[in-house]
């Protein structure tokens, strides 16, 4: 069975999802955990606002949709110049 993790060790890793927007796998990897282990330290909340995950994903979402509106805007200021 491995050791338990200290209090700082899980801190820091929640703290680089929490505020850098790390993925969850990447600071385990870096932290040499076990990445189930910190996306239970996420699930229950008992390290984090509950969110987190959440949040990652919708920033990923939000930047995903400014890409794709900023396509659309271009073809139709495109269109736009055709037609004229």
């Amino acid at each position: 069975m491995s050791e338990p993790i200290a209090k700082e060790i899980r801190d820091q890793i929640v703290r680089r999802i929490k505020e850098d927007g790390i993925s969850a796998a990447q600071a385990a990897r870096e932290h040499g955990v076990n990445s189930k282990t910190v996306y239970g330290w996420l699930s229950r909340g008992t390290l984090v606002e509950p969110g987190v995950m959440e949040l990652n994903k919708l920033k990923r979402e939000n930047l995903t949709l400014y890409t794709i509106v900023g396509k659309l805007h271009t073809e139709i200021e495109r269109l736009k110049r055709g037609r004229l």
